[in-house]
């Protein structure tokens, strides 16, 4: 996921940086035992609890506070409890700039978990880089300037646990050629975000790459909410599959109103389309013949994913999404880390994250890749009448 430039927010960080006089990033544990051992280690918890895309923040912690919960039961990590420590950074980059560095500099966290979305994840990376200290994004996919910067460096301290964009727009394009049959397709694509972008040109390039034919190719911005003046000049072309690389707030607006003008070809999508909102705004009616890539699927009979589901229900209420199960991962993947470093030292940490083998968790087995992207597989789940009916498991190339 990926929302706005934080190109313009490096003065902020700057100014924040020389204001709060950080360095170094030492993490401070202040409860320990008779011994002098620590008894609790902090771990910051920067997400998007309110604002625009506060869908995904919210699943993400749920996700995250479960896995917290149960480690501690267990008795924690190397005996010391986990203490989160939570900031809502109101889907607003320059907040989540400014809460990394409160959490880095002012209250003792060895590692940040979140943001959720690639704009306000990237924004905390030079907080991150100037203290030494870890942060990791569940669902940060962009495909530039996450974990290897512009200069084709790899970014110490930053990690994630999700496939980035390229891969799930080859993956949807090759799925359309190959699992749909397609020869032709249309795109409508969220020109006001690299995410939609980003998406669309990896679509567009394996399906022409692999003699397909794009129809036409539309444009819209966040906040859209009338589609039809772009779908009605489609619906006279002739195409096989339409492609929505964009957040769920306008794609489920789009399947509706596409589906109410008759328009019954197959639509597909990328991880943005998993949100219960998706099914709020287009209906069960309207999701059918739906396709998304995604991180995990509900149907997957594999025991360690329907026992996640199963307790996951006791405790919330509802079915987990995958932002819920890379959440519950993300919980895991860091005091796994912890544990193997046997050390609150945050370079010990970033240094037991880069060599990850073997992680097992809801949303897949990965080792941790030389640029701190996990090699991990995608599903691509189909929607009937809102619910998931089926699930491919696509591995990467």
């Amino acid at each position: 996921m990926k929302k706005k430039s934080f190109l313009s927010l490096l003065a902020v960080i700057l100014i924040i940086g020389l204001l709060a006089g950080c360095s170094g990033g030492e993490a401070k544990n202040e409860n320990t035992d008779e011994n002098g051992s620590a008894t609790e280690v902090k771990i910051g918890i920067n997400f998007e609890l309110t604002g625009e895309v506060a869908s995904y923040g919210v699943s993400n912690v749920d996700g995250i506070m479960m896995a917290f919960d149960e480690i501690n039961a267990n008795g924690g990590i190397n005996g010391m409890q986990i203490v989160p420590v939570e900031v809502d950074n109101k889907s607003d980059s320059a907040e989540a700039t400014s809460l990394a560095t409160r959490l880095m500099t002012q209250e003792g966290v060895v590692a940040c978990l979140g943001p959720a979305t690639s704009g306000d994840f990237m924004a905390t990376i030079p907080v991150a880089m100037q203290n030494e200290i870890p942060v990791i994004s569940a669902s940060a996919t962009a495909d530039k300037g996450v974990t290897v910067d512009n200069g084709g460096n790899v970014n110490d301290y930053v990690f994630r646990l999700c496939f980035n964009d390229s891969f799930q727009g080859v993956t949807m394009a090759n799925f359309a050629l190959n699992n749909l049959d397609a020869k032709k397709a249309v795109i409508i694509q969220d020109n006001s975000s690299d995410y939609g972008k980003g998406l669309a040109e990896n679509f567009v390039e394996t399906f022409k790459g692999s003699g397909g034919t794009i129809v036409a190719q539309e444009g819209y911005v966040a906040k859209d909410k009338d589609f039809k003046a772009i779908l009605t000049s489609i619906k006279g072309e002739d195409f096989d599959v339409i492609f929505i690389p964009g957040y769920y707030q306008e794609a489920g607006l789009i399947i509706k109103q596409a589906r109410d003008l008759g328009i019954d070809a197959p639509i597909l999508g990328a991880d943005g389309f998993d949100s219960p909102v998706l099914l709020e705004l287009a209906g069960a009616e309207a999701l059918t013949d739906v396709y998304f890539s995604n991180h995990y699927s509900s149907i997957d009979e594999d025991p360690l994913v329907q026992e996640f589901i199963t307790t996951f229900k006791e405790k919330n209420g509802v079915e987990p999404n995958a932002f819920n199960a890379l959440g519950y991962d993300l919980g895991y993947f860091i005091a796994d880390a912890i544990e193997r470093a046997d050390s609150t030292d945050p370079v010990a940490i970033k240094d037991a994250l880069a060599s990850t083998k073997g992680f097992v968790g809801v949303t897949g087995s990965f080792d941790m890749g030389q640029d701190h992207n996990p090699i991990k597989s995608a599903v691509v789940i189909k929607l009937d009448n809102g619910v998931q009916s089926s699930s491919v498991k696509v591995d990467p190339k």
